[in-house]
């Protein structure tokens, strides 16, 4: 009975770090696009870009294990 349980929250745990990971990056993408007064979210898309696929090589990496 105890599987199931840690199952989920060992994939419930990978759904907040990709959250967070995507979420932390962006919001520094786009303070530095603020900052820089950029008319394009430049900076906002690639580090948002960044935060998905490092978030999704975590994700493969524990999936592995």
């Amino acid at each position: 009975m105890s599987k199931p349980v840690n199952s989920y929250i060992k994939y419930s745990g990978i759904a907040f770090q990709m959250i967070l990971i995507i979420g932390v990056l962006t919001f520094a993408g786009y303070e530095l696009d603020k900052r820089g007064g950029h008319t394009t979210l430049w900076v906002t898309a690639i580090l948002s870009l960044a935060g998905v696929f490092i978030s999704l090589y975590l994700v493969v990496k524990s999936l592995k294990d």
